[in-house]
């Protein structure tokens, strides 16, 4: 399958300092969940900041269906990768529909209104997601786990090919981290490509098919979960023992 997003050689760092990252090299195709693993200070919450554009790789290559991502305007970025980090507070008590129909911004020109359609696509991804209830509370008073399901139906909003979240579980209780992961899996299944990083080994082989280890500056590295989630690996990148078990349906990791 044709990838949607592909990076080649890519390296980053701050003002020619050392390298935060370096030589990055995948490609994610329609329907891929591609997790990216590593400790604290492994890079890659930058590295999840170039893939959508808000910094550049200092050198090496990120290219959308095959063009340059330096040549999309911004508008035309948003269409493509929708982009949800680990903490979005808001001051403002806007309702939930308004933060999701904010996800058309990039289908609208600098004046214009939203229109009947996009009022008709925000309430469609509030109701795919089991939130329409909501859409008329404060987003500001509602828990943080509601709020991580009202970013991810913004970004459905905003129609892009390409989701990429930046440890999208971090701040949720157990039980929406999996309702969470478990969303994940049906976007992707409706066809979109996910990129997401995480702390957790359980978390790429509850949801990914992808997994990628970052440690040193690099993807040490690459392959299907229950082919990269090791004993060995995970002492190397976390320094801990662990056992990789199958469990039934699934491999896990437990300390």
């Amino acid at each position: 399958m044709k990838p949607i997003m592909e990076i080649k050689g890519c390296s980053f760092a701050y003002d020619n300092n050392e390298n935060i990252f370096e030589d990055i090299n995948f490609s994610v195709s329609s329907g891929d969940i591609f997790c990216i693993l590593g400790a604290n200070g492994t890079g890659k919450t930058t590295l999840i900041k170039c893939l959508t554009g808000l910094m550049s790789p200092h050198s090496g290559e990120i290219n959308i269906d095959g063009q340059d991502m330096n040549s999309f305007s911004r508008a035309d970025l948003a269409k493509k990768i929708g982009y949800i980090p680990q903490i979005h507070n808001s001051t403002f008590p806007f309702t939930v529909l308004d933060v999701v129909l904010m996800g058309r911004s990039p289908h609208l020109d600098m004046f214009e209104s939203p229109s009947e359609k996009d009022y008709e696509i925000a309430l469609k991804s509030l109701k795919s997601l089991n939130i329409e209830h909501m859409k008329d509370k404060p987003y500001t008073e509602i828990s943080g786990g509601e709020q991580q399901l009202v970013f991810i139906a913004r970004v459905l909003t905003q129609e892009p090919s390409i989701l990429i979240l930046d440890e999208p579980t971090s701040h949720l209780d157990f039980g929406n981290q999996i309702r969470t992961l478990n969303i994940i899996k049906q976007l992707a299944s409706n066809g979109l490509s996910v990129i997401m990083s995480s702390h957790f080994p359980d978390h790429a082989f509850i949801s990914a098919n992808k997994v990628a280890l970052m440690d040193g500056k690099k993807f040490m590295a690459i392959g299907k979960p229950e082919d990269v989630i090791t004993t060995d690996n995970m002492k190397r990148i976390y320094g801990i023992d662990v056992k990789v078990m199958d469990i039934g349906k699934r491999m896990a990791c437990i300390p």
